[in-house]
Formats: structure tokens, C-alpha cells, sequence
């Protein structure tokens, strides 16, 4: 497990990886050719798990007063609530 992040670059790539994440269940959800509904369900959430883990982790950074640009933030960032809390 990836620990907290402690500087702006930090940050920054925690933003790459959950963007990273958010191409990945794309990827599965549309194109990625599965036995059956129920294995691509489970592959979608344990990459949705996995995002979780690394939003949470970025909007603590942000609690604690970690700042980036805001061209930065991932696409699924943008327009969100999640935004608004890490860019104040």
C-alpha cells in the first residue's frame, strides 16, 4: 500500500495513478471481452476498489494542505465535488 503522500509532486502522481484507474474501468466496461457479465461486475470492482483507495488517499493530502494545479486533477475529478474539496 502506498503511503501518504507528503509533497505537491507526491500528489501529482497519485492524480496520474487514479486517472490511470479511471482508463482501466473504462477499458473493462466497454471493450474488454469477459466469459460472462458476472466476471466483468467483478474485475469492475476491484478496479473500482482500488480507486477508492487512491481518492481517498489524495483528498487526505488535500485535507492536510497539500496543494497542486488544477490542471493536474484526473478527468473524473473535474466538475465533481471531490474537486472542490481538494482545490480549497
Amino acid at each position: 500500500m502506498r503511503g501518504k503522500p507528503a509533497s505537491k509532486y507526491e500528489l501529482m502522481d497519485l492524480y496520474r495513478e487514479i486517472g490511470l484507474f479511471d482508463r482501466k474501468i473504462a477499458y473493462c466496461q466497454n471493450y474488454e471481452k469477459f466469459d460472462s457479465e458476472a466476471a466483468r461486475t467483478t474485475a469492475g470492482k476491484k478496479l473500482a476498489a482500488k480507486r477508492e483507495s487512491l481518492v481517498k488517499a489524495a483528498l487526505d493530502a488535500a485535507g492536510r494542505g497539500i496543494a497542486c494545479d488544477p490542471k493536474y486533477l484526473p478527468h473524473s475529478f473535474k466538475g465533481s465535488a471531490a474537486a472542490a474539496k481538494v482545490a480549497s
